[in-house]
Formats: structure tokens, C-alpha cells, sequence
């Protein structure tokens, strides 16, 4: 069984949002060991220099990279990654495992997304849309799109 880790920065505070996670965690136990790690977001002034974000994200990155199980691909969600289908996700997390990679750590950054340092160890950039989206709902999506990749991979009709 695939180890699946989704590494956040951020906390969850929204009840919805929490629901929605738990939901996802629930399914996903059929098809993998999922843990799900939250760091807390640097905090910033208002209006923090381009030093000081640099700074925080570099501190986060330490946290991430502290947080990603030995021997895990390790797949940032970041918007110059690259998108994919929900049934190319799906082949490409298959060919990892054929591949032999049983462990996959997905990273979500915080409100500035993330440093290069997370970005130079990744196994595959992975954006979700051009788009802008708040971080507690791309936590969702992540969860989702693992799920919906495994309902594929398994010949479901989850996915239509």
C-alpha cells in the first residue's frame, strides 16, 4: 500500500473546510496510508518586504523539508508546475508506483507560496490552475484529485 503524505502550511480553522478534509482522509484509507501535516504559516506585517518573504519562506521550507518521510517523491503544488488531467494524474501516481515509488509527499505552501528550496527537491511539479485559489480550499482539492486518482486507477465510475 502507497504512503501518501500532504504536507500543509496553514492551519484549518473553518468547520466546512475541516468536514471536507475529513471526508477525503476517510475514503482515502481504502487505497493508502495518508497522514496529513499542518505547519504553522511564518507570520508577516501587513505589508512585509520582498526580504522578509523570502525569509519566511525559507523558514517554511526548513519545516516542509523536516516534515517529508524518507525515500518520498516529493510533489509541490506550485503554479508553474505543470497541470494534469485528472485521469493523466492518474496514470502518472500509477506509474510512480510500477515505478516503485511507495511513498508520495504532496506539499501546499502558504500564502506566498513556496521557496525554490522545496521546488529544486521535487520529484514533479504539479499546478492545480492558473488560477488563484485560497490555500484551505486547494488542501480539498489535493485530497480530492489523490482520491479520484485512485478511483481511476481502480476502473471506479467515481470518475465520469
Amino acid at each position: 500500500m502507497v504512503n501518501v503524505t500532504l504536507i500543509c502550511v496553514g492551519k484549518l480553522k473553518e468547520k466546512f473546510y475541516l468536514a471536507a478534509v475529513d471526508e477525503y482522509v476517510k475514503r482515502l484509507s481504502a487505497f493508502c496510508r495518508l497522514s496529513v501535516v499542518e505547519l504553522n504559516e511564518v507570520r508577516l506585517p501587513d505589508r512585509p518586504s520582498q526580504a522578509q518573504i523570502d525569509a519566511a519562506l525559507l523558514q517554511e521550507a526548513r519545516q516542509i523539508l523536516e516534515k517529508v518521510p524518507k525515500a518520498s517523491a516529493l510533489i509541490p503544488m506550485c503554479v508553474e508546475g505543470k497541470t494534469l488531467s485528472s485521469p493523466e494524474l492518474a496514470k502518472r501516481m500509477e506509474q510512480w508506483a510500477v515505478q516503485g515509488q511507495s511513498s508520495l509527499t504532496f506539499v501546499i505552501g502558504g500564502s506566498f507560496g513556496l521557496h525554490d528550496l522545496v521546488k529544486e527537491k521535487a520529484l514533479f511539479r504539479l499546478s492545480m490552475s492558473p488560477m488563484t485559489f485560497p490555500h484551505h480550499l486547494a488542501r480539498v482539492m489535493v485530497l480530492e484529485q489523490i482520491y479520484r486518482s485512485f478511483q481511476i486507477n481502480a476502473g471506479s465510475k467515481y470518475h465520469k
